[in-house]
């Protein structure tokens, strides 16, 4: 899961913005009947998580085509506990009900009076989805007429209990940065020309370890800090006078290869990466206590002093 902020001073503007693997597709169809009774809230739910998998079993065609069949998801409990609200990050749905990712997409429809009826919206619409080799688990949950399906593959296990030394994983986030940075790169539609290399800067790094650290404390994951600082913020407190800062978070990776790779395949992430504007940068991670699979915590910060 990834998150990317930059703030730019003297006029401070901020960016945010979600990617994958965290994605929240919805639909919202038109049915008939809609005045009709309502069943119960959580009625049909599992029959739906049921009929997903005889889809993945025969699958017959996806969008006009001919399609394989795919391999059955486990029903796990604790994504059908998972509920998603206006502006919720499935990220922290997730975390809500103790469940660490490695990959996780949730789709919707409103309007279907029955699990049958749901399905084959679901079908029509996001089969790309349902047949998708990236999960292995999935779980649904039915609130009036809105059905929704949360698809996930868990985070696997940390490497060992020797995880690196934090200011060793932010040295090889800063050489993965570097290698992106030596060449041209399309970050979404946008071509970034090659940037010269950002150097380590310790006051940066530790304002990453601040907000790592804080964020898997305290089971968040936000640009936001709980004690409602921002990254520029933090900077500060760290001691660096900043020009620019921007921040990109990420939670569930197990390397700081993987957490490079995944802000480099989102827009927005990239962007900060590739910003010529950043001249220095520090990075760090957080593990939560239990040291569950899966619960790691990545910051990265870039900056340009004044």
């Amino acid at each position: 899961m990834l998150k990317s902020h930059m703030v730019t001073s003297p006029i401070r503007s901020r960016r945010m913005e979600r990617s994958a693997p965290a994605l929240l597709f919805a639909l919202a169809a038109a049915w008939p009947g809609l005045a009709g009774a309502v069943a119960s809230p959580t009625y049909g739910a599992e029959q739906l998580t049921t009929l997903i998998n005889a889809y993945r079993a025969a699958p017959g065609v996806c969008e006009g085509r001919a399609a394989a069949p795919a391999t059955p998801l486990a029903a796990h409990p604790a994504l059908a506990r998972v509920r998603i609200g206006p502006a919720t990050f499935i990220e922290s749905a997730l975390e809500r009900v103790g469940y660490a990712a490695e990959q996780a997409d949730a789709i919707s429809v409103t309007g279907p009076e029955n699990a049958a009826d749901a399905m084959k919206v679901l079908q029509e619409k996001y089969c790309k989805t349902l047949l998708s080799t990236r999960f292995s688990a999935v779980g649904s949950y039915r609130d009036g007429k809105e059905w929704t399906v949360i698809f996930a593959r868990p985070a696997p296990p940390l490497p060992s209990e020797t995880f690196p030394d934090w200011n060793e994983a932010g040295k090889a986030i800063l050489a993965g940065v570097n290698a992106a940075r030596a060449s041209a790169r399309n970050c979404g539609n946008r071509q970034y020309p090659p940037a010269p290399p950002v150097s380590w800067n310790p006051q940066l790094g530790q304002a990453a370890l601040a907000h790592s650290r804080d964020m898997a404390a305290r089971r968040y994951f936000s640009h936001r800090g709980k004690d409602g600082s921002m990254a520029a913020d933090r900077a500060g407190r760290a001691g660096y006078q900043w020009q620019r800062v921007g921040e990109n978070i990420a939670f569930g990776q197990s390397s700081p290869e993987e957490a490079v790779a995944g802000w480099l395949d989102s827009p927005g992430h990239c962007a900060n990466i590739m910003n010529p504007g950043f001249t220095e940068m520090g990075a760090a991670y957080g593990v939560a206590a239990e040291r569950r699979a899966g619960i790691v915590y990545w910051t990265q910060v870039f900056g340009r002093p004044r």
